[in-house]
């Protein structure tokens, strides 16, 4: 049973505090449910066992009845028969706790705590609002009275929770339903929404809904991923066949489902415009090597797959004839079909290892019919993707400031620009006139659209901390942002002949919800919410916007998030966040670092958005470049200490820092730098910049964007002076280094030559490895366990309180 359906099931007026021994007085009660004593056909059962009075607790039992369960403070010990009863409780903790859980008066009976059997005794409870279900039977003739009590070594460690909201958990993080997809027919009409769920166990199943738009009516609810027809009112998706895969549409008119292709080759594909083809991104397998001796040809062979490639073809639907569209050893890949489908726009790679950036991208626009291709971007290592005009007389191109000559680059003299500080340009395909749209625009643009129905280039881009909304009239390049809800937007989708949009989105306060947008009056409709259908019952803290102006004269944003039942006159630890790679912590309700999470155990949490993060401008995000941490670090401990002393509820001797990546790397040069932190945690963090450039699968590529044309064997300074390990005996924080194994990204020998440093120099630090894991640490169990450690390891240190990091890692002999 899911820990969070009975969460709120006690009923009463918010936390009661108390202290060592816990009474508990206050039960939400349902029953009495009677019971009769089977019907003995033998004196034994197949295990020779004979009949037992307490095998009536086995009797199935729904805990519904506790939805609408009684508020009792004794419970009824007898009936005039047997009968089974259900009695809950909710004992909430911040800190880890040991407790001993006592139940006396009671023969016969059962607990269940977050859902899981247990007996009565000792348990280990971690930060959480835990539900306690007992399930107990009662004899006729025999009055028993049920006591319930929980011990505790250390007062006031846990409290009762009679009705207030629960703590928010990695629970609801892990578990629950989330949006994967949203996509609109082309009239208009109809919406698709593909849902994940993500189960407790680790296990999710993923679906697609189809909603009426104008209703909200629900007309299916399929299990394959789904989407539309690119031109007719019909849906289609892939399933196996008797004999292969099939590709299958599905009118809405009628629910008449027709088979498009029997034995469909297995590859990526798009639908052209038209209906009439697929296009196929088919991979190639490249020339294999022994597994046991075997010769590596690139700094990129390391890489599985690396040697592979990629092709097009066009399938088409009427015959089945699969015709090859290019050839050759370099990759290819396909951004756009024209609207008539004749046209494909295709990005041609390329590498050199002589000079940055090491990979380039050609641009083609290439005829289906003729299939001769016209070259429109010659071996550019800045480009990203591009699309056409719905009229296919232009070309809308993504690339960093850098791309098409540095014709939209915009910083100051001598700095050289991120490459992830994203840009658009458009090029007039009748001269290959280029212009710059975006140049002097702060956000940096993740997905774009150039939408048929209005003719405007709807798109995503990093604002500050934020992931907002926007449209752009290409011949004037007049934006505006759409002032739709939410401050994060995941995903939109445009119906290409109605005004309609839908999209998805969370701010920092609230989880995803689902809305519609008339792009005309730009009206504005919810759909879902999942926030309220699996979070109303939780206690969040505030979270509030923190700007300050640091030494330099910028102005660098923040956030903060309070504790639930947050108390101004107490002191609180804090724990500071900020960016990994180039992009700012934009404003998740989830995401690797919970914020509310940490702030539910009592922490206050800052978020901080220091130089070098994209979002704020090319100035801005190209302090990146060639800083190895600079500005990073001098805007951290600046707005830390800024930040307490304008806030007196912060206690200035327990503050904590972590992060992830580049945040890693941050932790461990930031300890170098100050004594400010009281326990500091780095995730998969690089400590020697040249180990990192030459070991990690995009070591020396990441410092293309970070290093630019600098290189371990011409600036010292850089990859020497600014990594950790040479610097290490300046740290006196303790310092926890977190690492998957089998990492790819950073190698694990980042963390383990750090920590080998600290120890032979004596000082606090500790590693835990997590075991098969890459950059980003996915496996179900271990991901909770590696949260635990993070929060073991901030109690320890913040909260002055080693209970939890002791269960978790003992001590050991040497």
């Amino acid at each position: 049973m899911k820990k969070n359906v009975w969460m709120a099931l006690a009923l009463g007026c918010g936390l009661v505090a108390n202290a060592g021994t816990i009474d508990v007085k206050t039960f939400t009660y349902a029953g009495p449910y009677p019971v009769q004593l089977p019907y003995q056909v033998d004196t034994v059962d197949v295990h020779s066992k004979p009949f037992a009075l307490e095998s009536l607790l086995q009797t199935p039992l729904s805990l519904d009845g506790l939805k609408n369960g009684q508020q009792v403070t004794a419970l009824p010990g007898e009936a005039s028969g047997y009968a089974l009863h259900l009695a809950s409780f909710v004992v909430e903790n911040t800190r880890y706790a040991d407790a001993e859980l006592k139940v006396e008066g009671l023969k016969n009976y059962q607990l269940l705590v977050d859902g899981e059997a247990k007996n009565a005794g000792k348990l280990a409870l971690t930060p959480a609002s835990h539900t306690v279900v007992l399930k107990y039977l009662s004899e006729p003739g025999k009055n028993e009275q049920p006591k319930v009590s929980l011990t505790t070594a250390k007062d006031g460690l846990l409290s009762l929770n009679e009705g207030g909201k629960r703590l928010y958990t990695l629970d609801d993080v892990l578990h629950g339903t989330r949006f994967a997809g949203t996509d609109l027919s082309s009239d208009g009409k109809y919406l698709i929404t593909v849902y994940t769920v993500n189960k407790v166990g680790g296990t999710s199943e993923q679906r697609s809904r189809i909603t009426e738009v104008a209703t909200g009516k629900v007309l299916a609810d399929r299990q394959e991923r789904v989407a539309w027809m690119p031109h007719s009112v019909a849906y289609w998706f892939t399933r196996e066949g008797v004999d292969g895969k099939q590709l299958v549409k599905v009118s809405m008119a009628d629910g008449v489902e027709t088979v498009l292709a029997d034995k469909l080759p297995d590859g990526r594909f798009r639908l052209s415009p038209a209906e009439d083809y697929l296009l196929f991104s088919l991979e190639q397998k490249g020339p294999a090597e022994r597994s046991d001796i075997y010769e590596v040809i690139h700094p990129d062979d390391r890489q599985p797959g690396w040697r592979n490639r990629t092709c097009l073809a066009k399938y088409d639907l009427r015959n089945g004839l699969m015709q090859p569209l290019t050839f050759g050893h370099a990759e290819v890949y396909a951004y756009d079909i024209s609207s008539d489908g004749r046209y494909v726009l295709m990005g041609v790679g390329t590498e050199r290892l002589t000079a940055r950036p090491t990979t380039l991208t050609s641009i083609y626009c290439l005829d289906t019919h003729t299939l001769k291709a016209e070259l429109l971007v010659d071996k550019d290592g800045f480009v990203g993707r591009a699309c056409f005009s719905p009229d296919g007389r232009q070309v809308l191109i993504s690339g960093s400031p850098e791309c098409l000559g540095g014709i939209g680059k915009h910083v100051k003299e001598g700095q050289t620009p991120s490459m992830v500080d994203t840009q658009l340009y458009v090029m007039d395909l009748s001269d290959k006139q280029l212009t710059p749209l975006t140049r002097d625009f702060h956000p940096s643009v993740e997905r774009f659209v150039w939408n048929k129905e209005d003719g405007r280039v709807y798109f995503t881009a990093e604002d500050r901390d934020c992931v907002r909304l926007f449209r752009m009239d290409v011949k004037s390049r007049k934006t505006e942002r759409l002032q739709v809800p939410e401050e994060l937007v995941k995903q939109f989708a445009l119906a290409p002949a109605a005004p309609v949009m839908a999209y998805y989105g969370e701010s920092a306060a609230n989880a995803e919800r689902l809305y519609t947008v008339n792009t005309r009056n730009l009206k504005v409709r919810l759909v879902r919410d999942l926030f309220e259908e699996q979070m109303s019952d939780i206690a969040f803290g505030e979270c509030k916007a923190w700007d300050f102006v640091n030494s330099r004269g910028d102005t660098i944003c923040g956030r903060y998030y309070l504790p639930p039942h947050f108390d101004a006159s107490r002191k609180y630890p804090m724990v500071v966040n900020y960016y990994g790679g180039c992009s700012p912590v934009s404003r998740n309700f989830e995401g690797r670092y919970p914020h509310h999470a940490y702030a539910a155990l009592g922490y206050v949490v800052y978020v901080i958005e220091p130089s070098g993060a994209t979002g704020f401008g090319q100035e801005f995000s190209a302090r990146h470049v060639n800083t190895a941490g600079d500005y990073v670090a001098d805007d951290i401990i600046e707005g830390t200490r800024k930040f307490t002393a304008e806030h007196a509820f912060v206690d200035a001797a327990k503050i904590g820092c972590i992060g992830a990546s580049y945040g890693g790397f941050m932790t461990q040069y930031l300890q170098t730098k100050t004594d400010i932190f009281a326990a500091a945690i780095s995730h998969a963090g690089i400590s020697d910049h040249t180990s990192y450039w030459g070991e990690g699968y995009w070591g020396y590529s990441y410092s293309e964007v970070s290093m630019a044309n600098s290189y371990p064997w011409q600036d010292k300074s850089l990859y020497v002076d600014h990594s950790p390990l040479y610097n290490a005996d300046k740290i006196h924080t303790p310092l926890l280094f977190l690492h998957g194994d089998a990492d790819h990204n950073v190698p694990v020998g980042e963390s383990i030559q750090m920590y080998t440093a600290l120890k032979l120099l004596g000082r606090e630090t500790a590693m835990v490895l997590v075991n098969n894991q890459d950059h980003h640490i996915l496996d179900y169990g271990k991901r909770i366990r590696w949260q635990a450690t993070i929060f073991a390891w901030f109690a320890k240190w913040l909260q002055g309180d080693d209970a939890w990091w002791e269960s978790m890692y003992p001590k050991k002999p040497l």
